[in-house]
């Protein structure tokens, strides 16, 4: 295996750590704010389910961080990547919601592209290391 080889797998298994957390943050996120509907619905009073509303905020806060590592650890790699000579990669959709036209091969307005598609650049600039 050559050393972009290796960047490529380790690119790709990031990107599927970062979407798993954002993915966990929406499912936890769901079910947080319904908890409060979902008393006052049922006519109960604050003090009930207040476990269940402290723990769903303590799970959210702690993905919160976790999401913040994984971020570090993006913005690390990158970094050793450039120090190594190596081209800089980019994994997933480059595009962010309400771009337009796709331009950077993600979706633009659509769907986006698969995780495993890898793209070879990012921007030259190291504002983000």
């Amino acid at each position: 295996m050559t050393r972009l080889s290796v960047g490529e797998a380790l690119a790709t298994r990031l990107y599927a750590a970062e979407s798993a957390i954002d993915q966990a943050l929406i499912e936890t996120a769901t079910p947080a704010a319904a908890l409060p509907a979902a008393r006052a619905e049922a006519w109960l009073s604050a003090v009930t389910g207040q476990r269940a509303f402290a723990g769903t905020a303590a799970t959210i806060s702690a993905l919160a961080d976790a999401r913040a590592h994984i971020v570090q650890t993006h913005n690390t790699l990158t970094a050793l990547a450039r120090k190594l000579g190596l081209e800089t990669l980019a994994v997933g959709p480059l595009d962010k919601p309400g771009d337009g036209p796709p331009i950077g091969g993600g979706g633009g307005d659509g769907p986006g592209v698969a995780s495993d598609v890898v793209n070879k650049f990012l921007p030259s600039t190291t504002e983000s290391c």
